[in-house]
């Protein structure tokens, strides 16, 4: 044990150097690291301030109220398409048209028959005939796809028409 003594007694010079030596790269890296931080801190600080002085917080909290805003209007638009969408199946959303020659006598396609139907299939019947001496229009209504009235064979052709036709909503 009293070798030992006496070889740390011997070194004591070099041991001291060598942890003076460490104390003082210890107290650079401590001055380089709290260098480091006074950068790191300043721009934080610049982060957590924000634009125009409001700081981070307030101002994710500003656009998070926006989105819950803009997610509301989204939500009454999506609303409002349904309402109208739903008022549309009322609206008139098939038409068809088919022009004829009623009578041998008459030179032309002159009459024709006119089917005007909502989404389901609720509408009217529009028929012209021409003849040399006179013309007549009449109207049968139709009731979902249904005439009370007798069709004749263009009208029926009219109406299914109509009725077939796809609407894209």
């Amino acid at each position: 044990m009293e070798d030992i003594i006496s070889i740390i007694q011997n070194l004591m010079p070099y041991i001291v150097v060598a942890l003076a030596a460490i104390v003082i790269l210890f107290f650079i890296l401590i001055i380089v690291l709290f260098n480091s931080l006074g950068k790191v801190e300043k721009k934080y600080r610049r982060m957590m301030r924000g634009v125009n002085n409001k700081n981070l917080e307030e101002l994710v909290s500003s656009y998070l109220d926006k989105i819950d805003e803009a997610n509301k209007n989204s939500q009454a638009a999506l609303d409002n398409c349904a309402t109208i969408e739903e008022k549309m199946k009322g609206c008139v959303q098939k038409i068809s048209m088919v022009r004829y020659k009623a009578f041998e006598d008459v030179g032309s396609d002159l009459s024709f028959s006119v089917a005007i139907l909502d989404d389901n299939n609720d509408g009217v019947i529009l028929t012209g005939i021409y003849s040399r001496n006179d013309s007549t229009t009449y109207a049968k209504p139709i009731d979902k796809g249904i005439s009370r009235y007798d069709l004749s064979e263009e009208e029926i052709t009219v109406l299914n028409q109509a009725i077939n036709k796809v609407n894209i909503h």
